[in-house]
């Protein structure tokens, strides 16, 4: 039996709906599908400090791991505890550190690099935020002494960080699963082209040329689904709602099957900085079901559909969107040549595919 370690410095929550409770998930279940023993370095301190004891204890009884892989938080590790003190600070330092020591190579997703801009923290007490960041800078210094592998969602993220070497930096994007529903038919152009958007509506989520171009183009049918607060946050930036323009608040298995009914998923947001390394879980969630997708020029994402040639991306005005939307809708074949290149592109890119990636890379 081949043996590993996981890391993650918050419990484990099988109800999560946020990208960041859901991908430690994915990459723990397609480890076991490829027949590894995990044993679980996971939970707030109290519960990493006795996992981690276990281990050290089968270490010295002689079992032997393959490697370790951590998915980090969106916070430092050190204030992942509910109260956000740092009552363990040296914790996942120390066992990192006897892991190397050990020979047990060690590989860490790192989630985002937002604390390095000037935006974070707005709003937040200037103490606490000081905190934070030292705490972030702590853990890079971590890692730069302890892994041999730092993952990223991207390669471009990789001028973004800090402290760690280049060296040993490695793109692990988000991955997919693929839905148990069957995929919807190609767009029959008597029929409504039908848009789906999932995701939130904040700043770095900004769909307003999209609602501009939709708004006047009847025969386009555009659903988006986000939280309820997040809409109504900015419900008053967009236009008013027409009658092919529905938002829903949706979760799991509904949310799915709206995707499942569309025609072209979409991630035509504003280009931002953030855009330009980001990638997003749903993109790949698009990939998982096979949707041709809409994406904006200057964006890490349109960068990819356009490679894959998986469907189409646009300069970020209403003129291009609305133009490309009106001659998509005169065609019945016009989701077709994507759709084909999604059967081969898709399956590059599921969990375990990512998994695999890992395992080659830590091995030795």
């Amino acid at each position: 039996m081949k043996n590993i370690i996981f890391h993650h410095p918050l419990p484990l929550d099988e109800k999560s709906k946020s990208a960041s409770g859901i991908r430690p998930l994915r990459m723990l279940s397609a480890f076991r599908e490829l027949g590894y023993e995990v044993d679980l370095v996971v939970g707030y301190s109290k519960e990493r400090k006795k996992a981690i004891e276990e281990v050290k204890g089968n270490i010295k009884a002689g079992k032997k791991y393959d490697f370790v892989y951590a998915e980090s938080s969106t916070m430092p590790n050190v204030l992942t505890d509910p109260h956000h003190l740092p009552l363990h600070p040296f914790l996942d330092w120390f066992f990192f550190r006897f892991c190397k020591k050990n020979d047990i190579p060690i590989g860490l997703f790192y989630r985002d690099i937002y604390w390095c801009f000037d935006a974070y923290g707005a709003g937040l007490n200037f103490s606490k935020v000081i905190v934070a960041k030292a705490a972030y800078r702590f853990d890079l210094w971590i890692y730069k002494r302890n892994l041999a592998k730092l993952y990223l969602p991207s390669e471009e993220m990789g001028k973004y960080i800090p402290t760690v070497s280049s060296d040993i930096h490695s793109p692990l994007p988000p991955g997919h699963t693929l839905p148990d529903v069957e995929t919807r038919l190609p767009y029959d152009k008597d029929k409504k082209l039908k848009l789906f958007y999932v995701g939130g509506m904040s700043n770095h989520y900004q769909l307003h040329k999209l609602f501009c171009a939709v708004v006047n183009l009847p025969n386009i049918e555009l659903t988006v689904c986000t939280r309820e607060a997040e809409w109504l946050g900015v419900k008053h930036e967009y236009p008013d709602l027409t009658p092919n323009i529905k938002i829903v608040h949706l979760s799991g298995v509904e949310m799915e099957k709206q995707l499942n009914q569309s025609d072209i998923a979409v991630l035509f947001v504003k280009p931002q900085e953030y855009w330009k390394f980001a990638s997003p879980v749903k993109l790949y969630e698009y990939l998982g079901y096979r949707k041709p997708i809409l994406a904006s020029e200057g964006t890490l994402a349109g960068k990819f559909v356009s490679e894959n040639r998986i469907g189409w991306t646009l300069p970020y005005d209403v003129e291009s969107v609305s133009e490309c939307l009106q001659r998509l809708s005169e065609k019945s074949d016009a989701t077709l040549a994507p759709r084909l290149a999604l059967e081969s592109v898709s399956l590059k890119h599921s969990w375990q595919a990512r998994a695999l990636q890992v395992v080659k890379e830590l091995s030795k």
